[in-house]
């Protein structure tokens, strides 16, 4: 069928939208009209080849919409189905038959190589293949992915809004909820206030930390994270984060989340750990980044460092989770967002760059 999306021709290139062909869901495949997408940093990454997608691509990876049509062995979703898009997996290595899809041996191949499972294309430009992005490819108003990607939601939330939880949103949330666990009344510091920052701000907030600090260098996102949570804010243009880290806890602490994806704050943010203090990393540096820690530290204070991918998330069960906490006033994601029309794409991404718009959401309806 002939559908719109959005393709990246060229590294770092504008978004050109455009008619391309999409083929019918094979098996285990299913088909979505697209409400919506967010938007996520790791699309610009791509865009700009710091990952080695294949180009030229329709990019895209937090899709919202609705089941058109589903592939032979589809069961979980069927025609009418409100969904969400999340990353994509192979389900059969060691790590998805453990139940940890989101350590998946092949995620790469699965979400950055440009072809599905099954190693072929399902866009079309021209007689040229374009390369699918996370398995789905939801800058477009269709979509095909794998039923593993694919998340029924409630109906009775605003579908255009739930696109972000599929990545950004589980990412941040998911490094505290799934990976990191504080226990209530905890210290947490949370480096950038983007969208993954202040998902996982929220989170820490939800689960009952008592000192939550956020660490930007914007001071309207700033002010967003102390009306989300935060019980203190640092500047990190105006002050060390280390040193007002260690000012407002004494000895630094408990836990923190790095999403800046930058070398330095990275260790700072190993820095500002007390003793058995632990960082989650969840930003996306640019391959061969590197960063150097003081060894001793890390040893005779016991620190430690994971590396997050998606929150440690299983989409299908954390997805509506997070859902319920919106609900019940506990998590407002919605705070964070902006809506764009699809024929905007290029200024909402703009947006996001500059940091105007912590969250922009295309609508294609």
């Amino acid at each position: 069928m002939e559908i719109t999306a959005a393709v990246t021709h060229g590294k770092g290139e504008t978004f050109k939208l455009e008619k391309v062909t999409l083929d019918s869901p094979q098996a285990g495949e299913v088909k979505i009209k697209i409400v919506a997408s967010g938007t996520c940093h790791t699309d610009m990454v791509a865009r700009d080849q710091e990952y080695p997608v294949p180009l030229p691509a329709v990019l895209g990876h937090e899709g919202s919409g609705i089941v058109e049509e589903v592939g032979e062995g589809v069961t979980t979703v069927a025609p009418g189905d409100h969904v969400v898009l999340s990353y994509s997996s192979c389900g059969h290595c060691k790590s998805c038959l453990s139940g940890q899809p989101f350590a998946c041996e092949y995620m790469f191949e699965y979400n950055f190589t440009g072809v599905m499972g099954d190693q072929t294309h399902r866009l079309h430009h021209h007689n040229q293949q374009l390369s699918t992005f996370f398995g789905q490819s939801s800058f477009a108003t269709y979509a095909v992915a794998n039923e593993r990607n694919v998340v029924k939601v409630d109906k009775d939330v605003d579908l255009s809004l739930l696109g972000p939880l599929g990545c950004g949103i589980q990412t941040g949330s998911g490094a505290v909820l799934n990976t990191l666990k504080p226990e209530g009344g905890s210290s947490i510091a949370v480096f950038g206030s983007g969208a993954v920052g202040l998902s996982a701000l929220m989170a820490a907030k939800a689960i009952g930390c008592t000192t939550i600090i956020a660490v930007d260098i914007h001071d309207h996102r700033l002010e967003l994270a102390k009306e989300l949570g935060a019980t203190h804010t640092i500047n990190a243009k105006v002050d060390d984060p280390v040193k007002k880290i260690t000012e407002i806890t004494t000895k630094g602490v408990q836990y923190a989340v790095e999403t800046a994806g930058h070398p330095a704050v990275f260790r700072q943010a190993v820095e500002a750990l007390t003793f058995r203090g632990q960082v989650a990393i969840v930003g996306a540096p640019p391959f061969g980044a590197e960063v150097h820690l003081d060894i001793n530290d890390l040893l005779t204070k016991e620190k430690r460092v994971v590396g997050v991918i998606e929150g440690d998330s299983i989409p299908q069960v954390f997805i509506p989770k997070l859902i319920s906490l919106y609900k019940e006033g506990k998590f407002p994601f919605d705070r964070l967002v902006k809506f764009y029309d699809f024929k905007d794409i290029n200024q909402a991404i703009q947006d996001s760059e500059t940091g105007a718009t912590i969250k922009p959401i295309l609508k294609m309806v």
